[in-house]
């Protein structure tokens, strides 16, 4: 009797490339004419955006800019002075290797930053930023399904993994001039600016996607009030947007991730030559992922109950489609206390840094760690404008549902809101109220079969003539295993001991019928 064996193609997904690039950033500014004196440096930040990137063969190519703003006040007045500049950079990463279907994910953050002013007209910023990119692939992989023939057993698995994955991208353009209350005073500068997009909401129409979300804006800016103060404003930005797929329907689950590529804001002249309307350009970049799932029978074991036989197994990664699991916790920290506490807050901020994400050695739960950055911008007891930062570690533990289990998670962390109260000890605390989205993915990896080979010319020795034998089983012990021992069937020993399934619930003897 021929061995007969099915094959399957299952696409695989593998890491081409996987590490980090880093960027220096160096500013030798000298202030146009318009610009006040520096008399005292606030603030410094270098926020770095991927603009957009590209692969070539085996060629990664992006840009990179890093929006540089420096805070400070002149020596005639405390209101903050607002310096903006921009460095672009184009990079390329020599992958590993190519294959199919790449998808390129790049994370951009700030290493460190130092400034100082050389002289009253002259400012002077080093720092750096890194970018960690992740490039994956798909290469074709033929694996066994089933086999029949030469009395031959095997040990299937199902396995759920993306067939098919559309990506797109889309980029939009969000323009508004808002003009401010009569209650508010007229706007010096604009200070600080922090942009977040929720979730989009999502929907398919004929093939197409349609995106619908909005843009949220915290503004702070400077003003004259009260010899240099600073005012907080919030409004946002809705957008609505069509993205052709081609070859997208009903059986595709599709993801949208909102990207802020610039938001630029700022003030403008109304009819009486105030600057009381805010111009807000912001550009937004959706990336849209469509995957279908498949699901297919995976050998991962085989063995005859006649004739010697051995297998070839390769390590399969298919690519799962994740579980999505949202939670939130509130963190607090001691910020300041005693004459440190300043004098007026004028506005509190917190931003993620640093995050990792693993499993609980049970893989029961998610642990979350890494900084949270607490900012504000206050008067102290001098009545000078200050802008510190507070960083404190953190690590959270988030249960998972009894029905969702993985062996790879990922986070992506936002604070929704922070408030801050001092107590009558003089002590400052905050609090953040922190949102989470956990992507759960199942175990990824299968040693799957790709070859059985069976000798036909010779059969088995037994020890002995016998039709039974006597086994002692111990508790969850896979009948699978007992099965190949004895070179017998894993349906002959269920059957013959009257098994509810394919591991032992408890131990103990076991009768082992010899098939032939």
């Amino acid at each position: 009797m021929d061995l007969r064996i099915n094959r399957e193609t299952v696409p695989v997904s593998e890491s081409i490339f996987d590490g980090v690039q880093e960027q220096g950033v160096e500013l030798d500014y000298i202030l146009p004419d318009y610009y006040p004196d520096i008399f005292r440096l606030v603030r410094c930040e270098v926020v770095p955006v991927i603009c957009n990137h590209s692969i070539n063969g085996n060629k990664l190519s992006y840009e990179i800019r890093c929006d540089i703003k420096i805070l400070y006040c002149s020596e005639n007045g405390n209101s903050l002075q607002c310096v903006i500049q921009r460095q672009n950079f184009s990079k390329t990463v020599e992958l590993d290797r190519t294959a199919e279907n790449l998808t390129a994910r790049l994370t951009p953050k700030t290493d460190h930053i130092n400034f100082r002013a050389v002289n009253k007209r002259r400012l002077d910023v080093r720092g750096a930023v890194s970018v960690k990119i992740s490039v994956n692939g798909e290469t074709n992989q033929e694996v066994i399904s089933d086999a029949f023939g030469m009395n031959i057993q095997i040990k299937k698995t199902p396995v759920r993994f993306a067939s098919k994955k559309i990506t797109a991208e889309k980029t939009l353009q969000l323009s508004e001039d808002i003009e401010i209350s009569p209650a508010q005073p007229t706007v010096n500068s604009i200070i600080n600016v922090r942009c977040t997009i929720p979730e989009c909401e999502k929907k398919m129409i004929s093939g197409k996607l349609l995106a619908k979300g909005s843009a949220d804006l915290k503004i702070l800016y400077s003003c004259d009030k009260d010899g240099g103060a600073i005012e907080p404003i919030s409004f946002s930005m809705p957008f609505s947007q069509i993205i052709d797929i081609d070859g997208i329907d009903d059986t595709f689950d599709c993801t949208i991730t909102p990207e802020i590529v610039s938001c630029d804001v700022t003030p403008t002249a109304d009819k009486n030559s105030e600057n009381r309307v805010i111009k807000c350009e912001i550009e937004l970049r959706l990336i849209c992922c469509a995957v279908k799932t498949a699901s297919v029978m995976l050998g991962t074991d085989a063995f005859s109950t006649v004739y010697p036989c051995s297998v070839t197994v390769s390590q399969v990664r298919a690519e799962q489609i994740p579980i999505i699991y949202e939670e939130s916790f509130r963190h607090s920290a001691k910020i300041s206390e005693g004459d440190s506490v300043p004098q007026t807050i004028y506005a509190m901020w917190c931003t993620p840094k640093n995050i990792n994400t693993r499993l609980s050695d049970d893989g029961k739960a998610v642990i979350i760690s890494g900084m949270l950055s607490y900012s504000m911008a206050s008067r102290d007891n001098a009545g000078m404008i200050i802008m510190p930062d507070k960083d404190e570690a953190f690590e959270e533990t988030i249960n998972l549902p009894d029905n969702i289990s993985g062996c790879t998670v990922s986070s992506e962390i936002a604070v929704r809101d922070v408030s801050y109260n001092i107590s009558s000890e003089g002590i400052l605390s905050a609090k953040s109220d922190i949102s989470v989205k956990i992507s759960v993915y199942s175990c990824s990896s299968i040693n799957a079969l790709t070859d059985i080979s069976v000798d036909e010319t010779v059969k088995k020795q037994r020890d002995g003539d016998y039709a039974i034998k006597l086994y002692f089983g111990v508790e969850n012990e896979e009948v699978w295993d007992i099965a190949k021992r004895y070179s017998t069937s894993v349906t002959a020993v269920i059957e013959e001991n009257d098994l509810s399934g394919e591991r032992l619930e408890s131990g103990g003897m076991l009768l082992i019928p010899i098939v032939t």
